[in-house]
């Protein structure tokens, strides 16, 4: 850092010169405003909610699109067999003629999330607004 030192008629004065400060400060301010961690973002999912009221009569499920995955990773479509590569074609295809593009997955928990994942986005691929996960406490009503 730079000081100025003079002699005067009032004795020595010493004076800080603030420029080199600044400077480093302007670099920290950038550095950090760089490397702010950006927020990871997942894959929507939705989780079916029980029916709070069990007495009302329950939904039209000849609609539902449920996949599901088996602990061999088998994939149906409620209960037609898929492979993974006609998955999206086949989803395209049942859902071109719907307003309500909503599907649901169901896994076998043995599956690591990476293998419903993959089915999620091949959904999302096949515009599919909204994805539920099925799990065995929902489908128990709990």
């Amino acid at each position: 850092m730079a000081m100025a030192v003079g002699g005067g008629k009032h004795g020595p004065t010493a004076d800080i010169n603030m420029t080199p400060l600044i400077d480093v400060l302007l670099v920290l301010l950038i550095i950090f405003m760089v490397i702010t961690p950006q927020l990871p973002k997942g894959l929507e999912a939705l989780v079916p909610q029980p029916n709070p009221n069990p007495q009302q009569q329950q939904p039209d499920t000849s609609r539902t699109i449920v996949i599901q995955i088996d602990a061999a990773k088998h994939l149906k479509i409620n209960q037609d067999d898929v492979t993974e590569q006609q998955l999206g074609e086949r989803l395209e295809e049942i859902f071109k003629t719907r307003a309500e593009r909503v599907a649901f997955v169901k896994a076998d928990g043995s599956l690591e999330f990476r293998d419903v994942a993959r089915v999620i986005d091949i959904a999302k691929g096949a515009q599919i607004d909204k994805i539920g996960l099925m799990t065995k406490k929902v489908e128990a009503g709990q």
